[in-house]
This record gives C-alpha cells, structure tokens and sequence, in this order.
C-alpha cells in the first residue's frame, strides 16, 4: 500500500462543488484511472481519501490538497499518468508526491491559509485601507454562524489592500487561521469590513501546515 498526496487547482466548473461532493469527485477519478483505492473497514467501507481544509463553498482555490491510498506500488509519475486523461473539468492536478503510510492525518495539520480577493465594484482605497486598520485593532468581532456565537478577530492573521493602479479593481491579502476548531471564513470577514461578499471573487492561494507535515 502505498499513501499520495496531491495537489491541485479547484477551477471554475467546480466553484460549487461542496467538500463533500468532492470526496465522490475524486473517487471516481480515481475510479476511473483505475487505480486500486484502498477502503476502510468495518460494515460501510469508505474509500481512503483525505481533504485539507475544507473550502468554502462558491470559493476558487490554486492550493488544495489531498492524501489518498492505494493498494499498489505505483511511482508519482504513474499515478499522474493514469490520472490526468481520468481529472474533469475544474480540477488543474499541480503537485503528486508519495508520503509515510503513518504521517499525520492531513485535516489535523492545518495552520493558516491566505486568499487573494477581488472586489467587483469600486471602492475608494483610503476607506478601505481603513476599515482593515479598524478591523484589525479591534479587540474583538463577535459573529454568529449557525446559531453559534464567536470572535472572528483572533482568526484573522493579516488583512490589508494589495497594491492597485488606477484601472485596476481593489484587492485584498487576507490570512486567516485553518485549524481544527478555529478556522476563519473570508466571507465573514468580509462582512466584518461591511463588503458584500457575493460582490467579490475569492480565492485560496497559499495552504500552511505544520513543520512536520512535507
């Protein structure tokens, strides 16, 4: 058995595919480029893969990763053969590396994750230069997800405007944390600046883990 970790690009045609949806996507890629995965065990046996952090919903992502087995002993290089004609449309494979059969369950090894979003009306930089600064030294901002109440400001790491000409839409460079139990949402904070979030194009571009996870 050997354990592979990919990474890819979740593209436009799979915008909205939901995590789950994608734990199906990929088992049927896998599927078929006929490479044996390996099941759980136990009465419903589950295919082995492993998603990190979950995306949001309706998010673009150039950074995603995956951990799935295999009973076989394939190269990278095969795996990436078979799997290429087998990817469909929304899915751009990166990155395919073999890792320890007993190395960390991918979802526990988060640690931040940093989007790059597109405003897509116009907004006056210096106002939003401000309400970044004003998120960002606020002691805390209560929000409400699901019925639960919880301070979105220890999640955010770094919020600023990136740099813009003239001509070009405002962006902004936010880090938020990507922990088990304390991950942040871009939308929320989007909300927090009082930006509509269905008015922006968000997407994942860097994913950080800890040091001893490759």
């Amino acid at each position: 058995m050997n354990r592979f970790r990919i990474h890819y690009a979740k593209t436009e045609a799979l915008r909205y595919t939901g995590n789950l949806d994608m734990q199906k996507v990929w088992e049927r890629t896998l599927r078929r480029a006929r490479l044996p995965i390996a099941y759980s065990q136990g009465f419903h046996p589950q295919a082995r893969l492993q998603q990190a952090c979950p995306l949001p919903l309706g998010l673009l992502s150039r950074c995603e990763v995956l951990d799935f087995w295999l009973e076989c002993d394939a190269t990278p290089e095969e795996v990436r053969s078979a799997l290429e004609p087998a990817l469909p449309p929304g899915i751009t494979l990166l990155q395919i590396e073999t890792i320890p059969l007993n190395a960390p369950a991918l979802q526990t090894q988060g640690e931040s994750a940093l989007y790059h979003i597109l405003l897509l009306d116009p907004f006056p930089p210096e106002e939003l230069l401000r309400r970044c600064q004003d998120c960002l030294s606020a002691i805390s901002l209560p929000r409400q997800r699901r019925d639960k109440q919880y301070d979105l400001r220890p999640l955010i790491l770094e919020l600023f405007p990136l740099p813009q000409s003239t001509a070009q839409a405002p962006r902004l460079h936010l880090r938020l944390t990507a922990r088990e139990g304390a991950t942040g949402r871009p939308d929320e904070v989007l909300l927090a600046l009082g930006l509509d979030p269905s008015a922006a194009r968000i997407e994942r571009v860097e994913l950080h883990f800890r040091e001893e996870t490759p």
